[in-house]
This record gives C-alpha cells, structure tokens and sequence, in this order.
C-alpha cells in the first residue's frame, strides 16, 4: 500500500475539491463582505426587517449567504447536499436550523420533524449526527428557574415532564437508528437542566454504544473539570460518555450579563486560556476512547491536528468509530476535506429550513464570523489560493 501524504490543512486543491470555478468566485464574494463588520450590522437589522415588510429578498438571500451555510430549506435538500459531501467521504451532522417559538404546540410540533430527520438518516452511513437544542422543546424562562434551583409549581413540574418526554422520544429513535444525538449546549444560566437531562438520557442509552452526546463549551472555565466529572459520573453509574467539545458560541452575550448582573464572569480570560482548555480536553478524551466518544467540533486547525495526531501516536484507525471531526458546513473546507482525504471520520454541521426561519442562525454565522478573528482573512486567503491555482 502507498504511503499515505502526511495531514496538512494547507492543499486547496483537496479542500475545494467539491466546489465549481462559479462556486468558488461566489464563496469569495461573500467571504469578502462577511469581513466588513458594518455591513454584517446594516443586514442583521435590516433583513427581519425586510422579512416582516414582505420585500422580495428571499431569492437573493437564498442564492448567496444560505446557499454558503445551510443545506436546502427542506430535509429533501439537505439530503441531497449530504449526497454531495458523501462522495468525498464528508460525513452529515443534520440540524433543523429553525429557532423554535415558544409554546407547547410549538415545541410539540418540532418534535415530528426530528423523528423524519432521523428516519430518513436510518440506514445512510452518510448522515451519522442529528443535532437537538433543548431550547427547541422547553420555555427559556423554565430552563432558567430551574438553572437557579428554584422550586417548580406543580404545573411547571408537569411541563418540564413534557419537555423530557419529548427529547426521550427523539433519543429513543435515534438509538433506533444508531444515530448520534448532540444535544447542543445552551447560555451558562440555563446550561444545568440541560446537562441533568442529557446525563439521564446518556445513562439511558449510551450503555453499549454511544448515542447521546452532551456538549462541553470550553471557552467556560469550568468546563474542563465538568468534562472530567461527567467522565467520572458516566464509569460510576455504567455508561458511555458522549463528549461533543466546541469552544463556544455566547461570549459577548455572557460577558455582558455577567457584568450587568454583578456576578463573576463564566468565560475564559483570554483566547489562550480557551485553546488551552480544549486541546486539554481533546487530550483527555483521546486517552478514554474505550469509555467514550468524542466529536471534535471546531474550526481550529491546531486542535483538529491535535486530534488526529493522537490517534495516530496511540497506533489507532483513523476511522475510530469512537473519534468524529466536524466543521460548519460553508466553512473550513480546508479541515473537513483534508480530514477525509486522509482517512478520519469528519462531518459537517448541516443546518436545513426555510430561508425564514433560519434566518437568526445566519446571522449569527456573519457575526460569528466577523468577530473570530483572522477567521474571515483564513477563509478569503484559501479561496484565492485555490482560485489562483485554477487560473481563476
């Protein structure tokens, strides 16, 4: 057997290798105005905006930053995206981008939608994550209260019941299935309801294999230690732990309340502190891997080469059915795509829905994207590279 080329995030030609010339001029153009930061602004404001006004924008939206980042409007589309992906051995992690409205029918109904995604993923080894926010299922102010420990009336006991109930149906399928469930992680004042119940669905149902995967946010401070103590948890009481490590998705917001709320911040000092903490974390699951899973969810180069590295060093397939990588899909094609080639088990983050409804995820995508430093210039600085070496 040849020897394989060592792992490098720098091949372009492998990174877009899915992507049309017109594809690649298009990323481009946008990638460049994601970079201004005041036109990210005038569009979060101005799009809602435009939506409820009833203006023609859906077509233009439709056609520049959703085509980037999500996979279709519907799980036809999306699937069809996967099609794409699994040609270049690119793994799915489906997501219903739509931000749930609050109340029971509401949350009720988004229930269905999971069930089909997770059916129609059955038997495709191309799609094997479905991702869930208990925010989608559960009123915020609920999480919240409960987050404080505060004492649950009867009727909010009841209602909660439901919340479980509804999550336990979507588990129980993708057990079903052998599909992966990420439960997403939430802000830090709603975050404890959600680790109680994915620690009581992971008891449940990552007995023999891994199912249920909890989401440790490693820009907390705290949250290497919780990692460990989830670990710990899982070995008393006779589960597998699922461990998605993502840096994080709130900081400004959590910041802000902190200071406002006079209590101390949950989130790192610095940037170094977060990559510290993640790679510590990457490490720690790379040595259990026999008692959980992990899904390396990020779109640092250092730590997805971190990962890959320690299999290699522990003498394991890169396929280890126990080690997943994943990207947002629209992003870091120069991870995802040089992963595959090389052999690792990596996905990306496919969010679907109407272009409406998934509206408040783009938008944070922009200002993610605006506010992750170097991100934009990384982004634009591949494409062009790629775009060059085609005589673009």
């Amino acid at each position: 057997m040849e020897k394989q080329q060592p792992l490098s995030f720098e091949n372009t030609a492998i990174a877009f290798e899915s992507r049309t010339d017109k594809a690649l001029k298009k990323a481009d153009f946008l990638f460049s105005n994601i970079g201004k930061p005041w036109l990210v602004k005038l569009g979060a404001a101005l799009t809602p905006l435009a939506f409820k006004m009833h203006l023609p924008i859906k077509g233009l939206i439709k056609t520049t930053i959703f085509d980037q980042f999500c996979g279709g409007e519907n799980l036809e589309e999306a699937a069809r995206t996967a099609e794409t992906l699994d040609k270049y051995h690119v793994g799915v992690a489906l997501d219903y981008g739509v931000e749930a409205m609050e109340g029971e029918e509401n949350y009720d109904h988004a229930v269905p939608e999971f069930i089909r995604a997770i059916e129609y993923a059955g038997n495709k080894a191309s799609i094997p994550f479905i991702a869930i926010k208990v925010t989608g299922f559960a009123r915020i102010s609920l999480l919240e209260k409960m987050h404080a420990g505060e004492t649950l009336s009867a009727e909010e006991k009841a209602e909660f019941d439901r919340v479980t109930k509804r999550i336990q149906t979507i588990a129980a399928t993708a057990a079903k299935y052998s599909k992966g469930l990420l439960i997403d992680a939430e802000e830090s004042w709603l975050q404890q309801p959600v680790d109680d119940l994915a620690d009581m669905l992971m008891a449940q149902f990552n007995k023999e294999n891994v199912i249920i995967f909890n989401t440790f946010q490693l820009y907390r401070h705290d949250r290497l230690e919780f990692l460990k103590a989830s670990f710990l948890k899982a070995q008393q009481q006779g589960y597998l732990l699922g461990a998605k490590l993502v840096r994080g998705a709130y900081m400004e917001k959590e910041r802000k309340r902190a200071e406002e709320m006079g209590y101390p911040s949950p989130i790192q000092p610095n940037k170094a502190a977060t990559d510290a903490d993640y790679n510590a974390a990457v490490a720690f699951c790379m040595q259990h891997l026999d008692q959980l899973a992990v899904f390396i969810g990020t779109h640092n180069e250092d730590s997805s080469m971190l990962g890959a590295r320690l299999l290699e060093q522990q003498n394991l397939p890169h396929q280890h059915p126990h080690v997943s990588f994943s990207q947002l899909y629209g992003m870091s094609d120069n991870i995802t795509f040089n992963l595959a080639h090389a052999g690792y088990r990596v996905s990306k983050y496919l969010p679907y829905g109407p272009v409406k409804d998934v509206m408040p995820y783009l938008i944070r995508r922009a200002q993610e994207n605006t506010s992750i430093s170097g991100q934009m210039g990384r982004e634009l600085g591949l494409l062009r590279r790629e775009m060059k070496r085609r005589g673009l």
